[in-house]
């Protein structure tokens, strides 16, 4: 049984927000402490971030690992970038977060 600190540490968000999707039952505790204090079950934990995985995301998620797929194949930023509409900052964003980033050519 997860502590809610624990259950929005999983979620990414905070304990408060937690609270509040227990309490509008977006989340339902499986067990309240005899001093009214709800627990969670990872599995359902698990269940809601899969359920609440917009298809926006996955689109976003499915894009990023394209873009280091071809950079990997030896894309430059500038060409991955212009492949998906996106600007070179951006896409030097997304890639340093999956990859390593290869250095410059020099002269």
């Amino acid at each position: 049984m997860l502590k809610p600190r624990e259950a929005a540490e999983l979620c990414g968000v905070s304990v408060a927000t937690l609270a509040v999707w227990a309490r509008t039952g977006k989340l339902t505790p499986n067990v309240l402490t005899p001093g009214g204090h709800r627990r969670y079950r990872l599995a359902d934990i698990r269940a809601f971030l899969q359920s609440t995985t917009t298809p926006k995301e996955a689109d976003q998620e499915q894009l990023e690992v394209d873009a280091v797929r071809l950079y990997d194949q030896g894309w430059s930023i500038r060409q991955v970038a212009d492949k998906f509409d996106y600007s070179y900052g951006t896409m030097r964003r997304i890639l340093l977060k999956r990859t390593t980033l290869r250095r410059r050519r020099t002269a």
